[in-house]
């Protein structure tokens, strides 16, 4: 029925970008642009909340949970819109263009908390809405085969704007006397040009896609989704991946306390993890269409956990900088394309942007409450005993994720 397994044409032989296709690289390329926008703003945002507006550690997490999580039910509302008028690319669209204007709110917000709340809540909206069409635009794109290596070569032109972003920022504060006005400014402009792309080179559909069926998605065939045994397993595999996550201001701010980092260089801590995101994300997922996607994501586990354990260990300088950056940036990898590559095969071709959206819904969701509570123990016991706190979580989540996926299914 809904959840049979879907069929496509194998994959080209070889090696490359070029086999993932035009449209994978397309978005790719919309994405590369759209978080160079993005990380220009995240990559300063902790340091004017904490350092500038001198929020305390649960007064960021709130505001970090909502940057991520609060309106991840978007995601949901995006998903299955786009499946019911069978229109992707527009709501994509709408997304990234929603999240381009509240970069401009970010001026009006000043340095009002409520106003950059809002701001912020607005972003997420665009970001709720544009994900799932996205990845489904990408899983019908591909054959299942090859879905690991698609995902991974879109999450490293992700990355490659991930990492462009800070430095961009960095560039755009010392060239106008520390200005975030300027760096707002220029990020809307960017962002601008990630709509462009979209609305020009991106396609709603590829020849390799299935023919949508005639009758239109119901809400009851999208609850359907939830009877698949395989999709609730990875609906709460999503979900403790979340819980298991404090976030990366957490992980920066600590960072800059361990190393003592000049502040001007604080965006740079970003940097580091895109760049191990941007060396990793393609080759691991090849790796995990070659020797399965579940090994590869557990292993994202275990970075999580290491990069915790680093942030309390007695070390400090270029050699935390460098193990923590490296191990997080390899949590990345490991998990972000890799949980999307494991959805796509056990989803139907109607219901795929909804399908997507379930998981990432869960997985947002569970990070809206682990920022908050992170942020609870840091206030409550310091920052080295919630760090170890997390990685037991991480390590936890992890042995019970290897339960749920290595279940007899479809997993794979």
């Amino acid at each position: 029925m809904y959840l049979s397994t879907i069929t496509r044409p194998r994959a080209a032989k070889g090696r490359g970008v070029a086999f993932v296709g035009g449209n994978v690289l397309a978005l790719g390329t919309v994405s590369l642009i759209t978080d160079v926008s993005a990380e220009m703003v995240t990559a300063v945002l902790p340091l004017y909340l904490v350092l500038g507006l001198h929020l305390s550690p649960l007064a960021y997490g709130v505001v970090d949970g909502v940057y991520t999580g609060a309106t991840a039910l978007l995601r949901i509302v995006g998903g299955y819109v786009a499946d019911r008028v069978r229109a992707r690319k527009t709501l994509a669209g709408f997304g990234y263009a929603l999240s381009a204007v509240a970069k401009l709110g970010l001026l009006a917000a000043g340095r009002s908390l409520t106003g950059i709340g809002f701001v912020v809540a607005v972003d997420r909206m665009g970001k709720g809405l544009r994900t799932a069409p996205r990845d489904a635009l990408i899983t019908m794109s591909t054959p299942p085969s090859a879905l690991g290596r698609a995902f991974g070569v879109h999450r490293t032109m992700d990355a490659v704007g991930a990492f462009l972003g800070p430095l961009v920022a960095l560039a755009v504060l010392a060239g106008s006397g520390q200005s975030y006005d300027a760096v707002f400014v220029t990020s809307f402009l960017v962002a601008i040009l990630g709509v462009a792309v979209l609305v020009l080179f991106v396609r709603e559909r590829d020849p390799l896609a299935a023919s949508p069926p005639a009758s239109p998605t119901r809400v009851r065939d999208a609850v359907a989704l939830l009877r698949s045994a395989d999709l609730r397993r990875l609906l709460l595999a999503a979900t403790l991946l979340g819980v298991a996550t404090i976030g990366d201001g957490f992980v920066y701010l600590m960072l800059q306390r361990r190393t003592e980092i000049g502040l001007l260089w604080f965006p740079l801590l970003a940097v580091g993890t895109s760049l191990g995101y941007l060396l990793l994300a393609a080759p691991l997922g090849m790796l995990a269409d070659r020797i399965g996607r579940r090994p590869v994501l557990l292993a994202g586990y275990a970075a999580l956990a290491v990069t915790y354990l680093l942030l309390a260990a007695p070390i400090g300088g270029w050699a935390l900088l460098v193990a923590a950056l490296a191990a997080y940036g390899l949590y990345y990898a490991a998990t972000d394309g890799v949980l999307m590559a494991l959805a796509g095969p056990v989803l139907p071709d109607a219901l795929r942007a909804t399908g997507l959206a379930l998981v990432q819904t869960g997985q947002a969701l569970a990070y809206l409450v682990s920022s908050v509570l992170f942020g609870l123990a840091w206030a409550a016991w310091g920052p080295t005993a919630a760090v170890l706190m997390a990685a037991l979580v991480a390590v936890v989540a992890g042995g019970v994720t290897a339960g749920l996926l290595f279940h007899k299914g479809r997993l794979a």
